[in-house]
């Protein structure tokens, strides 16, 4: 079996994504064959194709963290031939080839049986709309609820930050959305947005305090450094912050004042290495309580063969949404 594939190669000048003919011992020895119907363009995509990226322990490597497809063959009980599947997570597009190429292999116990939701609509969620669930499901288990207060969802335009404006709105909650994109307020109130403010802190330039007067029950944060830091430091007493990003950098400027004098709760989100009985529990839950509503609106759709220019949008800040890659037919 021969198939098409985008292949990341590295050399002295970088790091090139070419269109390739592969044949079946180019896949990784494990238990579930898998056709390919979509990936999706992620940050950690982006960085697999950026020199020093990070993120990648050997060349040449098919990216694509998320995998949504057909299992076309299986040695685990669990799958069979026809089932519809997603993957994500793990080793996927970073240290074994992931979702770029017409088929992938897996072991079964990184794969996903899906239920009510559709291999289009579950690459639309993908990593970052799973991340966003999980962050949510966080703000539930410590008892934030609709009548706790807002919500704030950093990194609004973003794939986890859309999707968690989605699930949070469905769920009844008023949702405050962050966002650096001036034009994006429309958009955002289209998907539960209940308010559109701009990038935190307002004042980038002014000397951080410990405690700020309160004004969120709760955050969503995918940006991380000077943002979160900020944010932690309104949150009201007894709140949560879920945090899954770090676009705004690693450093965390804070102090201990948030938590001890306000019990306010730090709690980081991974999605990669996520035991698998958990992962696939909230993936039921994704296609049911937690369903996003707008899963149209928040997809763009692109050919896999275009992944390049998407990824680089990704990396310089300029994509909002969530783009998914068309495999099957697209090459």
């Amino acid at each position: 079996m021969d198939f098409w594939a985008m292949v990341a190669h590295e050399s002295d000048s970088g790091i090139v994504l070419t269109k390739e003919r592969v044949s079946e011992d180019f896949l990784p020895p494990a238990a579930v064959t898998i056709k390919v119907h979509y990936s999706s363009a992620n940050y950690k995509d982006a960085l697999a194709i950026t020199p020093g990226g990070g993120v990648v322990r050997k060349y040449p490597i098919v990216p694509g963290i998320d995998i949504t497809g057909e299992v076309v063959t299986s040695e685990d009980d669990d799958f069979t031939p026809g089932d519809l599947v997603v993957a994500h997570g793990y080793d996927i597009g970073v240290a074994q080839h992931g979702g770029f190429a017409e088929y992938a292999r897996v072991p079964a116990e990184w794969v996903v049986k899906l239920d009510g939701l559709s291999t289009r609509d579950a690459a639309i969620i993908g990593t970052a709309g799973f991340t966003a669930a999980l962050s949510v499901q966080t703000l539930l288990d410590r008892e934030l609820t609709p009548e706790t207060g807002a919500i704030l969802v950093t990194g609004a335009t973003g794939g986890v930050g859309s999707v968690a404006i989605d699930i949070l709105s469905g769920l009844g909650f008023e949702v405050v959305a962050s966002t650096g994109k001036s034009d994006a307020a429309d958009r955002l109130a289209d998907i539960g947005a209940n308010e559109v403010i701009g990038r935190l802190p307002e004042d980038p330039d002014a000397k951080p305090r410990p405690l700020g007067r309160t004004r969120w029950a709760g955050a969503v944060d995918s940006v991380g450094g000077a943002s979160l830091a900020h944010v932690l430091s309104v949150i009201g007493y007894g709140g949560t912050v879920a945090a899954g990003g770090l676009t705004g950098g690693t450093a965390l400027p804070t102090t201990v004042m948030p938590f001890i004098l306000r019990g306010v709760a730090l709690i980081g989100i991974d999605s990669v290495a996520l035991p698998i009985e958990k992962r696939r529990a909230l993936w039921t839950r994704l296609a049911n309580e937690f369903r996003p509503s707008h899963l149209s609106t928040l997809e763009n759709f692109a050919p896999i063969t275009e992944a390049e220019p998407v990824l680089r949008s990704l990396q310089n800040g300029t994509h909002s949404g969530r783009t998914i890659f068309g495999v099957a037919g697209e090459f």
